[in-house]
């Protein structure tokens, strides 16, 4: 009989960019015919984060980092990461 791998997650982290935008971006900024009112009620949405320069695996590197700390493990120990954006 073949011996069975496991695995588990024993850690995450997380991260989310400093700049924001809020709703009213759209109709100051853009010039959208919308209202935070409409954009609130229909999606919930009241801002959000935003990366200005970068990629998504500048935003992964912080949340690694976080998950490093709280397992109190070093990179060379991971045998896999999964990102989800």
């Amino acid at each position: 009989m073949s011996e069975k791998m496991h695995a588990a997650i024993t850690a995450v982290g997380h991260y989310v960019p400093p700049d924001i935008l809020d709703n009213s971006y759209f109709t100051d900024v853009l010039k959208l015919e919308t209202s935070d009112e409409w954009i609130k009620t229909r999606t919930g949405i009241r801002e959000r984060h935003v990366l200005k320069n970068g990629a998504t695996s500048d935003l992964a590197v912080p949340a690694i980092q976080m998950a490093l700390n709280a397992r109190g493990i070093a990179p060379m120990e991971l045998d896999c990461i999964i990102l989800r954006n």
